[in-house]
């Protein structure tokens, strides 16, 4: 049967386009068929085509290969090597691009060709690793949550059976080193055969029973030769086992003085080991608890007025242009813009600001928001997965299954942690064979044993992912939101912040604050004239001279060719007269002599306002000065960075003077003026002297690209659209104390990674020597495998609590 793969095509405008795709791949070695659809923007390929090569070839031809990004929910990965697993399996689906596996919240996320049907094949190729896969889906997040509650319901009761189990076993055989009296009597009154027996019994029910799942995932990756924690468990408790059923009952096979039992060390191992995969599942569960809150902000229902009828109905059948009503207390189910009806909505958990926020008609409602005491009828705008709440928890969710460039290292260990591990055991058992103490089996199985068990690739695995996850979840619930994680790493290295003045330090909107008409102008004359010429401009200065013409009243004529002229100002003609409006690189482009205005300009730029000259058919007409009202929270947000040792730049096309006012006031250590919209790249790049890492604030269309220049970009969530897509970090309340908050986090994050990998990698590099028995010639100590047990459960423990520890996080800023 031909295999054919349907692959989404960018760029095909035209039939020759389709035509042009089509001949070009049918080409293509193993093709032998070919269909690009314009309608559907596809092209279906029959054959055995590798998307990569498909890729190379259309973007060789002007087109590209659309991409795509899949999250699977996998269950029945336990330690670092299972990841490391998963990412190979997944990497070897053709398509793939990239996959990143998360131990933490037992995921992956997979990068990868728009190829239809390849989310399912993804989830198959996990199933036939030996996992559970399943595609994550919008829908499907409530039924992840309740199979992890369930897991962890079923790991309570497999811990409670197996301690019931070997709670006997532990005290018939330690009850009687501990108190000799016990063991003389009992092997008096029983005798030593039934009580071995009985051990048996109950050790091997352990094993089959509350244990089997360590078999049924360790057994086959043994066999295929990718051997993972369960393998390790399975070996150590099956090596003590196996030896102890032999002295049981056949124990002519084994020297007089190595005839011993060690049920209990195999029973403690599994049980143990059981109790600290259930803490660790339930540490889990709160490391993701940032995400289900988000979740749970989502509204189930809605009432929806339609023909005079309201009716409450699912979110899933609201459509685009239905008017909803929201009634006191009710959250806002999906995003859309009042109709009727005034009230106060709580956006703390969107914002992360405290402070209700008064709506009415024309206003913008969020979903997941909370309405006050009011009635609002609104109109839906965004529903689904297009809503603001949506998009958040997708970032959130893409940020924590990233990589930090901190886990490549931890990567390289974890490949090989496992086999290395296994082969310190063999040579253990081997070296005590030849030189350890009589009876040296027993005590080379002891040592072997407890190699295989304290090793821990859990706490390896766990420690990048668990801080990343709890990180970012606390950021998300301080109005930070980390579009990327690896925007962590280089967020916390930063050490210059470089702010864009307008909308950002400022308020953004600007108010006239002062107009001198040239001589033989009068004011109200040249103010109705520039209303008229900025009548069709969206920047804010146009904003703030047409607020001024109308709290005057004045009649506005009509402007034509009107025309922005970045970084210079604005041409028009009005009433047959040619008007410009702009900084005085426009006046002196055009010719225009400025008489005595230039000082009162100087002045006004002295006190942190902005100077424009306006000049009618060649001549000057008036001096309009606006200012732009500095955000209550810059001056705190400047003073906290400095404290965090970073150095402060303010990017502006204002003029000198007024840049290195504002700059004195708010206690800006550099200022790079009279930048235009282009020159921000290269502002930026100014920055970098020496080598530094230079994040910018921005929030504007024309601040993307130096937030894309920038080693990190921060815009402000109240910002573009175009602004936000272009940055690493999205600060949700528009408030500047979201970047202190942003570095402080990022370094804490970092620091709590640091601190995991440490505790992993030092607990493996002393432990697994201490329990081989390099202690023993000088000091006679032996690790008993039922301790390195209960270490190696509490090292993922103490990986995951002191992940936890970032929950605690406090805003260095307040709201």
């Amino acid at each position: 049967m031909t295999q054919t793969q349907t692959l989404r095509v960018d760029g095909m405008t035209c039939a020759s386009c389709t035509a042009r795709v089509e001949r070009m791949l049918s080409r293509e070695e193993g093709v032998t068929g070919v269909r690009a659809n314009l309608m559907t923007g596809t092209v279906a390929i029959d054959g055995a085509a590798e998307p990569r090569r498909v890729a190379e070839k259309l973007a060789a031809a002007g087109f590209s290969a659309a991409e795509d990004t899949t999250r699977l929910s996998i269950a029945g990965m336990t330690c670092a090597s299972c990841v490391a697993r998963v990412e190979r399996v997944l990497a070897r689906v053709p398509g793939v691009e990239g996959a990143s596996v998360n131990l933490a919240d037992e995921s992956a996320t997979i990068r990868h060709f728009a190829v239809a049907g390849l989310p399912d094949r993804l989830a198959e190729a996990v199933k036939a690793a030996g996992y559970e896969a399943r595609v994550v889906t919008e829908t499907s997040r409530d039924d992840l949550a309740a199979r992890r509650e369930a897991d962890q319901r079923q790991l309570k009761r497999a811990v409670i059976l197996a301690a019931v189990l070997t709670l006997p076993v532990f005290i018939l055989e330690m009850g009687g080193h501990a108190v000799p009296a016990f063991h003389h009597w009992l092997h008096g009154t029983f005798g030593q055969t039934p009580v071995w027996v009985l051990q048996f019994l109950l050790t091997t029910a352990v094993m089959v029973g509350p244990g089997w799942r360590f078999f049924r995932a360790g057994v086959p990756a043994l066999l295929h030769g990718g051997p993972d924690m369960n393998s390790l468990v399975v070996l150590g408790s099956t090596a003590a086992w196996g030896f102890s059923t032999v002295a049981t009952f056949a124990p002519g096979l084994l020297p007089e003085g190595a005839r011993a039992v060690y049920f209990e060390a195999a029973a403690m191992i599994v049980t143990l080991i059981l109790l600290g995969r259930w803490l660790e599942a339930r540490a889990k569960g709160r490391t993701g608890a940032a995400i289900q809150r988000l979740v749970g902000l989502q509204a189930k229902t809605a009432r929806r007025e339609r023909a005079g009828l309201v009716e409450d109905v699912p979110i899933a059948e609201i459509a685009v242009g239905d008017l909803l009503q929201l009634r006191p207390g009710e959250r806002v189910a999906v995003d859309g813009t009042i109709a009727t009806g005034h009230s106060w909505l709580d956006e703390s958990m969107i914002s992360g600001e405290p402070v209700p926020v008064e709506k009415g008609p024309g206003d913008v409602v969020t979903a997941g928001t909370v309405n006050g005491q009011g009635v609002l009828t609104y109109r839906a705008e965004r529903v689904g997965g297009d809503t603001l709440l949506a998009q958040i928890i997708r970032m959130v969710e893409e940020a924590q299954g990233a990589k930090l460039p901190i886990q490549a290292a931890v990567d390289r260990v974890t490949r090989v942690f496992v086999p290395v591990v296994m082969g310190i055991a063999a040579l253990t058992v081997l070296v005590w064979l030849v030189v350890g103490p009589a009876p040296a089996l027993s005590h080379a199985l002891v040592a072997g044993v407890a190699v295989l068990i304290i090793a821990c690739p859990c706490a390896m695995g766990l420690a990048t992912p668990t801080s990343i996850m709890v990180g970012t979840g606390r950021g998300a619930e301080m109005g930070v939101l980390f579009r990327r994680g690896d925007a962590l790493q280089a967020l916390q290295g930063v050490q210059v912040v470089a702010f864009d003045k307008t909308g950002t330090l400022t308020e953004g909107r600007p108010a006239l604050v002062a107009l001198h008409p040239a001589s033989g102008w009068d004011g109200d004359a040249a103010l109705a004239l520039a209303a008229a010429a900025e009548a069709g401009s969206e920047h804010p200065i146009a904003g703030a001279i047409l607020r001024a013409a109308e709290e005057k009243g004045l009649v506005r004529p009509e402007a034509e060719g009107a025309e922005a002229r970045a970084g210079f100002g604005l041409t028009a003609v009005v009433e047959g007269r040619r008007v410009l409006i702009g900084a005085a690189r426009l006046m002196a482009a055009e010719g225009v002599a400025l008489g005595d205005l230039p000082a009162l300009a100087e002045d006004h730029a002295g006190r942190g306002q902005t100077p424009l000259y306006m000049a009618v058919d060649g001549a000057l007409a008036a001096l309009i000065v606006v200012a732009d009202r500095v955000k209550p929270s810059s001056r705190a947000a400047i003073a906290a960075l400095h404290g965090l040792g970073v150095e402060v730049a303010m990017i502006t096309g204002d003029a000198q003077a007024t840049a290195r006012a504002i700059a004195a006031e708010l206690g800006i250590d550099r200022v790079v003026a009279e930048v235009l919209p282009a020159g921000k790249v290269e502002a930026v790049e100014s920055l970098r002297d020496g080598g530094r890492r230079v994040a910018f604030v921005g929030d504007g269309i024309n601040d993307a690209p130096a937030l894309a220049a920038a080693d990190v970009g921060l815009a402000i969530g109240t910002g573009t659209d175009v602004a936000v897509e272009a940055a690493e970090v999205v600060l949700m309340s528009g408030d500047l104390k979201g970047v202190v908050n942003a570095i402080d986090l990022s370094r804490r994050v970092l620091r709590n990674i640091r601190q995991n990998l440490f505790w992993a990698f030092a607990y493996n590099t002393a432990l697994i020597p201490v329990a081989a028995g390099v202690l023993y010639p000088a000091f006679g100590l032996q690790l008993s495998p039922v301790l390195g047990a209960g270490a190696m459960a509490l090292s993922s423990i103490f990986v995951l609590s002191n992940a936890l520890r970032l929950r605690g996080v406090r805003p260095v800023l307040g709201g």
